[in-house]
């Protein structure tokens, strides 16, 4: 199950894709007056004005499901599902309907719903995508629904236009992080693989990269739209730890051999004519100046009057 987020400004332009397709069929709504597509869009068109500042108040989701899950989901089931999925994702409180498609092997369907609420508020958006990612792991583990396999599985050949694209994308991306240490070397694999990579730049100059986007077949593609973890920060983060791993054991393998070929010219104290001990230093003479330096103690007066004593007893 996964669930890829859309926003829009049209209602009409999105009710007429999700209900115009093959056996599309609406197993859920609420607030929406059902009949005609002109009808339905006219009862999310009255609700966008009570906030005819958003420019974007259509929200569409697709949530899609695996095949070996099809033969559990009803349209009941299925409804319950993307129900839920809404409350999780916080969208309450305002006009919805939901259509199921047949036109793939993968079971889905839409959820078109006005981001302007029953109170004329806008439903927010913050970090959706994120919480879209565990609201639908969250929904595939309580329901035990089949979890996708890796991407690079995928046949692409069953895939149309920028949806085929992005798996290319994907797969050419991850064969490059196998071999490419450094930007020039993911650059020339990518080239390899018919994939080109751009940076993007805060700043006309050219001198602050804000993220990357990779090309092929003229579609287009951020790098978090491929995978959350082909962002720029992570994927710079992952070269400079490998210059700097790189470097580090240069360096080691420098000292190592300064220091071996250092020794093999220094003689040892046995080659010399030098005893073992002879080259040690004398407390206190070479001594840091932290190191602490202790006075024999004086005798008391008792010990010097048995030393007079005894010299008394053997005087002549």
């Amino acid at each position: 199950m996964i669930g890829k987020l859309k926003k829009g400004s049209s209602f009409g332009g999105c009710i007429r894709y999700v209900t115009g397709k093959d056996e599309a069929k609406i197993i859920a709504s609420d607030g929406v007056l059902l009949g005609t597509n002109a009808e339905i869009t006219q009862s999310f068109e009255l609700q966008r004005q009570l906030n005819p500042r958003i420019k974007k108040p259509v929200g569409h989701i697709a949530l899609s499901f695996k095949p070996e899950d099809k033969p559990r989901l009803t349209d009941d089931f299925m409804a319950k599902i993307a129900l839920e999925y809404m409350q999780m994702m916080g969208i309450n409180d305002t006009q919805f309907i939901i259509v199921r498609h047949h036109n793939t092997d993968n079971p889905h369907c839409h959820i078109v719903y006005n981001r302007i609420n029953n109170e004329g508020k806008l439903i927010s958006d913050r970090n959706d995508y994120r919480r879209n990612e565990q609201v639908t792991k969250d929904l595939k583990s309580r329901y035990g629904l089949t979890y996708g396999t890796d991407k690079s599985k995928t046949n692409t050949r069953k895939l149309r236009n920028a949806e085929r694209a992005k798996y290319e994308i994907h797969n050419a991306v991850k064969d490059a992080l196998e071999v490419a240490d450094s930007w020039q070397k993911f650059k020339n694999e990518l080239a390899k693989r018919g994939v080109r990579l751009e940076l993007v730049y805060k700043d006309k100059e050219r001198t602050k990269v804000q993220g990357i986007r990779f090309c092929k077949d003229g579609y287009s593609f951020k790098g978090t739209q491929i995978s959350r973890d082909y962002s720029f920060g992570k994927l710079n983060a992952r070269f400079e730890g490998m210059e700097n791993h790189v470097s580090a054991r240069a360096y080691s393998t420098q000292q190592y051999e300064q220091g071996y070929y250092k020794d093999k010219q220094k003689p040892s104290m046995l080659e010399s004519n030098q005893e073992p001990w002879s080259s040690i230093s004398s407390i206190g003479l070479f001594a840091p100046s932290n190191t602490q330096t202790y006075e024999p103690f004086p005798e008391d007066e008792s010990a010097k009057k048995k030393k007079k004593k005894r010299r008394r007893g053997f005087s002549l």
